[in-house]
């Protein structure tokens, strides 16, 4: 299994980052896109720390 991941010489591995470079630029997601996705994780983890965190203790 491992040798398949592992190039036989730096020709062969240098095409396969050309490749997965190429593929990358051609598939890119725009910045807005982007933005609104990292807000989204924001927002989970927000409310996840607010379900699962100590109760905020009461002011006196």
């Amino acid at each position: 299994m491992r040798a398949c991941l592992e190039p036989p010489n730096h020709i062969v591995l240098a095409r396969r980052l050309q490749d997965c470079l190429r593929w990358r630029n051609a598939n890119v997601r725009p910045p807005d896109v982007l933005a609104a996705q990292r807000r989204e994780r924001d927002k989970v983890r927000r409310k996840r720390q607010q379900r699962w965190s100590r109760p905020r203790p009461k002011a006196a």
